[in-house]
C-alpha cells in the first residue's frame, strides 16, 4: 500500500520545510498537482518548482498532469526529476502518443480518469500504464468531498487487472481521508493520494502512519464478474 501526501494541500508558503516534513514522515511517494487553469480551473506550479524541490527529497515524485496540452510540459518535468508522470485519458486521441513519450523519457507512465468518464474509455491503454488514477472527486481544487460513486469504477478497473493479468496499480485521489482510504481498499485500489488528511495535521507521520493502519489488511471485493462501463 502506497501513501502519497498531496502537496496541494501544504504549506505554500513553506514548501521546503513541507517537503522535509514529508520526508520524515514513512510516507512513500509525494503527489504533485500540476494544474494549467485551463483542463481544470486552477493554477498549481510547474517544472521549476519540482527542480527546487528535488534535491530536498528522495520521496518517489508523482506527478498528475491536469493540462490540456501535457505534450510541452512532459520532457520539462521529466528533466526536473519526476519519477511518475500521470496524463488524463480526456484527452482522447492523443492518450496513446503521450504515454510512449513519458515512457522514453525514462518515466513510470499514469493514466488518470475523471468521475464523470466512464471506465472504458481507459480499458484500451492498460497496457501501456504503470498506474490507473481513479479520480474520486472532480479534478481542479482541493478540499472536496469523496464521491461514493467511484468506487464502483475502482473495483471495474481491479477486476480487468486481474483478469489481463496486469501489474498497474489503482490509484486514488480526492477526498480521502482515513475512512475512504479504507473503503478504496476494500474496492481493490492500493495507492492514496491525500492532502488535507496528511498535511493538515500537526503530525505528518502520525497521519500516513493512520492511514497506513486503515488501508493495510483490508480485503479487496472479489472481481466483478462483469465489465461494466461506470459513467460516474
Amino acid at each position: 500500500m502506497i501513501i502519497a501526501p498531496s502537496l496541494l494541500a501544504a504549506d505554500i508558503s513553506r514548501l521546503a520545510v513541507e517537503v522535509k516534513r514529508a520526508n520524515r514522515s514513512g510516507a512513500d511517494w509525494l503527489h504533485l498537482d500540476v494544474m494549467d487553469g485551463h483542463f481544470v480551473p486552477n493554477l498549481s506550479f510547474g517544472p521549476a518548482v519540482v527542480r527546487a524541490l528535488r534535491p530536498l527529497s528522495k520521496l518517489f515524485f508523482d506527478v498528475h498532469l491536469m493540462c490540456s496540452k501535457p505534450e510541452i510540459l512532459l520532457e520539462p518535468f521529466a528533466l526536473a526529476g519526476a519519477d511518475q508522470i500521470t496524463v488524463h485519458v480526456e484527452l482522447g486521441g492523443r492518450v496513446t502518443p503521450l504515454l510512449w513519450k513519458i515512457r522514453s523519457l525514462g518515466c513510470k507512465v499514469g493514466l488518470a480518469i475523471n468521475p464523470p468518464t466512464a471506465t472504458s474509455h481507459a480499458e484500451p491503454f492498460l497496457r501501456q500504464i504503470d498506474l490507473l488514477l481513479v479520480m474520486t472527486v472532480n479534478p481542479g481544487f482541493g478540499g472536496q468531498p469523496f464521491i461514493h460513486e467511484a468506487l464502483t469504477k475502482i473495483q471495474q478497473v481491479r477486476a480487468w487487472r486481474d483478469q489481463k493479468r496486469l501489474s498497474y496499480r489503482i490509484e486514488v485521489d480526492g477526498g480521502i481521508n482515513f475512512e475512504t482510504a479504507a473503503d478504496c481498499a476494500h474496492a481493490g485500489a492500493d495507492t492514496f493520494v491525500s492532502g488535507t488528511s496528511l498535511f493538515g495535521g500537526r503530525n505528518l507521520a502520525a497521519a500516513v502512519r493512520r492511514m497506513r493502519q486503515a488501508v493495510t489488511g483490508v480485503p479487496a471485493r472479489p472481481p466483478a464478474r462483469r465489465q461494466h462501463a461506470v459513467t460516474a
